[in-house]
């Protein structure tokens, strides 16, 4: 995955947190610095993904998933985190 991060805003994790599909309409994770939208995937629903949750940073817990990185590469790169 090639993203050009000094294209994108910043957001704390406090800020990232926020976007955990139950107070915003919007619901983000992160994953390795770089803050994705997940809010058009209809396993993200309600900000929960099986284990997961939306607003934090997944980095640690892709190691677990039954898939790689690569399925970043389906939403849109909305920030990064700082």
């Amino acid at each position: 995955m090639s993203i050009d991060s000094s294209l994108l805003k910043n957001y704390t994790r406090s800020q990232l947190a926020l976007r955990n599909g139950s107070d915003r309409e919007e619901i983000w994770c992160a994953y390795q610095g770089i803050i994705y939208d997940v809010s058009a995937s209809r396993l993200w629903r309600n900000g929960k993904h099986y284990e997961h949750w939306a607003g934090q940073d997944l980095t640690a817990e892709l190691v677990d998933a039954p898939h790689a990185d690569w399925v970043f590469t389906r939403f849109p790169a909305v920030g990064r985190l700082v």
